[in-house]
């Protein structure tokens, strides 16, 4: 009986201690305190995910933040907080005026501490508030204004998302290139660069841009995201792994995280991650775009939800017909729209040279109509394909001659890929291409001189008909863009 008593009594000290949201925020404050800011953000982010709707534990992440220098994610979290949570919390406008001002976005910051003496003229930082008023608007060197524009940077970022809406990523790299020299710490700018730099097939520039915010603003979802999408473009599966499953332990509060998520996780072929998140923001009342049904809809029919599926193929009809034909459940557009997905864009080039080659036209226009993101280039060279006038030699249809020349000579892939990767760079330099021999026997000569091939230039030419010095001024060309 005694001992049966000890035991009763060993087991009922052995109480669950249940760690929630307070104890984290807790743990959060005194390393705050403490000033040691890692430590207390891993608590406090800690402290959100176990209570997303805690106003006070959101704001005092976000002060963290700001004293680590993350001032977007700080104005993230505060703007979540107004939004989402209590829009009556109005010292959050103050907070974010404060944030704005120090990534140098002075029409936000003036925009922001506006709207905090007018919500809350009595406030507790009316005074803070007044005085960043008056340094925000007070006059400066003529020259270089202290207070931007209004609305500078709204309508460079509107301008510059419509245009990789539009796949016009040559102009998008233009005005996007403007905005992180005159906004450094603008994060979303940095991560559309590195995107449309990636889309046109300059993998090593848009890395440094992704590089950037990985160094400067740790944490970056969209950069972790986008970091995800060249892994898998670039088939490394393993890193594709590792990160997915980092990943799919992530919580986002914003609605625009969550869509980011979902939309990277359904893109990247991880269905129930992405149907997870993209189904969550849909039944939350979440207005998305014909690409956020997109998704949605292979995602959800990916994970067996045909229903459901089929109810947001719908939705993506009616907010943009030109989708019709690309359904998920549509087997033969499927493997092309997703296998064109994971290809570089040289080998996207070269698929449609071949199906043009071939008279695939079926096969060009199921990858027109996917939801792949094709550049400039792509689709100038699918126009080409489609059209019954092959008589125009300009520089889109001489990519198309210059193929098919080395297409009579030769058979390797990794040639015309090769190939393809400098007519790209030439298109882009405004390179001539109208010599489509010259440019043929250059290729073929460069390439096989890398693949440590025996050959000389006099043997090529023979070979395409061309004069030796005719061969080596393409070569010269070649190995001009290659450096």
């Amino acid at each position: 009986m005694g001992k049966q008593f000890f035991n009763q009594q060993k087991k009922s000290q052995v109480v669950p201690f249940l760690q929630d949201g307070q104890y984290y925020y807790n743990k959060g404050l005194k390393a705050y305190r403490e000033q040691n800011y890692p430590k207390a953000s891993k608590y406090l982010q800690k402290a959100v995910e176990l209570d997303p709707k805690d106003s006070v534990k959101l704001s005092q992440l976000a002060t963290v933040y700001t004293d680590m220098g993350k001032y977007s994610q700080s104005n993230e979290l505060l703007s979540y907080i107004l939004e989402e949570v209590d829009k009556e919390m109005t010292e959050c406008h103050y907070f974010m005026a404060n944030n704005y001002a120090h990534l140098g976005l002075f029409q936000e910051a003036y925009k922001c501490a506006v709207a905090y003496t007018e919500k809350d003229p009595y406030g507790e930082f009316i005074e803070e508030n007044e005085d960043l008023i008056e340094l925000l608007t007070m006059e400066d060197d003529e020259d270089d204004p202290f207070l931007k524009d209004p609305d500078d940077l709204i309508i460079k970022q509107d301008a510059a998302k419509s245009l990789l809406e539009d796949s016009q990523f040559e102009e998008a790299i233009s005005l996007l290139e403007e905005i992180v020299v005159e906004y450094p710490e603008f994060w979303s700018a940095h991560n559309n660069l590195s995107l449309a730099y990636f889309y046109i097939g300059e993998v090593e520039k848009a890395k440094e841009f992704l590089q950037t915010v990985l160094e400067k603003n740790p944490g970056n979802l969209h950069a972790y995201c986008n970091l995800l999408v060249f892994y898998y473009y670039e088939r490394q599966d393993e890193k594709v792994e590792e990160l997915a499953k980092i990943l799919s332990n992530v919580y986002p509060l914003l609605y625009e995280h969550r869509y980011k998520l979902g939309a990277t996780f359904a893109l990247v072929g991880y269905y129930p991650l992405a149907y997870k998140w993209l189904r969550s923001l849909q039944k939350q009342g979440f207005e998305g775009d014909d690409t956020f049904y997109y998704w949605l809809s292979y995602s959800a029919y990916f994970t067996g939800r045909e229903n459901v599926a089929k109810q947001m193929w719908e939705r993506v009809l009616k907010e943009n017909k030109n989708k019709a034909g690309s359904e998920p459940w549509n087997t033969e557009n499927n493997f092309s729209g997703l296998l064109a997905a994971s290809m570089t864009v040289e080998e996207r080039l070269y698929a449609i040279f071949l199906a043009k080659k071939t008279n695939s036209v079926d096969h060009i226009k199921e990858y027109q109509a996917s939801n792949v993101p094709q550049s400039q280039i792509e689709k100038e060279f699918i126009k080409f394909a489609l059209s019954k006038d092959s008589g125009s030699y300009d520089n889109i249809s001489s990519l198309y001659y210059i193929a098919e020349t080395l297409f009579d000579h030769n058979d390797h892939d990794e040639l015309f890929l090769f190939a393809f990767r400098v007519l790209i760079n030439a298109h882009k330099h405004e390179y001539s291409l109208t010599n489509h021999c010259g440019w043929a026997a250059a290729l073929q000569y460069v390439w096989k001189k890398q693949c440590n091939e025996s050959v000389s230039q006099t043997n090529i030419a023979s070979t395409y008909e061309l004069s030796v010095s005719s061969v080596s001024k393409y070569v010269k060309l070649v190995k001009n863009i290659l450096e």
